[in-house]
């Protein structure tokens, strides 16, 4: 989500003093200035003038923070999975009937089995609400990659409008780590990054534990959620510490509900999206 910022680490930001020497090294031949990459190579994405996150050791988007592993997964894990018989169906590949867009009727293209986004049309959020769920949808980043970091493939599932979980094209591409694919933007990095190549077909399923306030609006518990991208597990039951901003984030001091609609982000890029639906799920019984 936005521009991304290159921040200097370690020796790099030692170097930058000596920046103009660096980048002027004479060739001896040509007598013409040559490109150290000495502190491209150095530079990381992110932003250190940002909140700390609570425990006081990450900055928001903090470029220091350790990067999850690349883990290959396996070639299917719920691909194609279709709906169980007390799934909402909110697209089957034939239209956006179960959707809207910011200003009326969802733009996006519909075909051959998917959707896909019309970029800057705006985002697009399901007509109907839901509360705690199991979410099932697959995903294909545009098959060229360009760009890098966060200009990179990206889209999110914004549950409720409030809480991202990030959709971007993080194979072989660098970025801050709560900003990766399957991250809760700004928040908690995946615990690994689970990307398949751009143009491959993706799946998440997301178990999503809505938060709970009493009656005087104090919070009862947080939103959590499960994260799975391809057979991998990204987030276990991981609590939200509100809702996801970029350079930011929020709190529950305001009661935000406990049910709303299902969000797919317009960034500006052709992502596709195929074979969505989702189940409500009651809370469990108390022993």
């Amino acid at each position: 989500m936005r521009t991304t910022f290159f921040v200097l680490t370690g020796l790099a930001a030692i170097a930058s003093i000596g920046f103009v020497c660096q980048i002027a090294a004479q060739d001896q031949t040509l007598n013409t200035p040559v490109l150290d990459t000495t502190l491209i190579q150095q530079t990381k994405p992110g932003f250190t003038d940002t909140r700390m996150l609570p425990g006081g050791k990450w900055h928001i988007h903090d470029p220091n923070r350790p990067v999850p592993p690349a883990v290959t997964p396996g070639k299917t894990f719920s691909d194609g999975a279709p709906p169980p018989s007390d799934a909402v169906v909110l697209f089957d590949g034939q239209d956006l009937s179960k959707w809207r867009g910011p200003k009326g009727p969802a733009a996006w293209k519909v075909r051959d089995g998917y959707m896909e986004i019309a970029p800057h049309s705006g985002g697009i959020r399901t007509k109907e609400k839901f509360a705690s769920f199991q979410l099932h949808l697959e995903w294909a980043e545009p098959g060229e990659a360009k760009g890098e970091s966060q200009e990179r493939g990206n889209s999110g599932v914004i549950i409720y409008g409030l809480y991202e979980v990030q959709v971007l094209d993080n194979y072989n591409n660098p970025t801050y780590p709560d900003g990766m694919c399957g991250a809760f933007y700004g928040q908690s990095p995946p615990l690994v990054n689970a990307c398949r190549p751009p143009g491959e077909w993706q799946t998440y399923d997301i178990v999503f534990e809505s938060p709970r306030w009493d009656a005087d609006n104090k919070l009862l518990r947080p939103a959590s959620v499960t994260v799975i991208q391809n057979g991998l597990v990204l987030h276990n039951k991981q609590a939200l510490l509100g809702p996801t901003g970029h350079r930011t984030y929020g709190n529950y001091e305001r009661n935000t509900g406990s049910q709303g609609p299902i969000e797919l982000q317009d960034h500006g890029e052709a992502l596709r999206f195929r074979n969505i639906w989702i189940r409500n799920i009651a809370d469990e019984e108390k022993p």
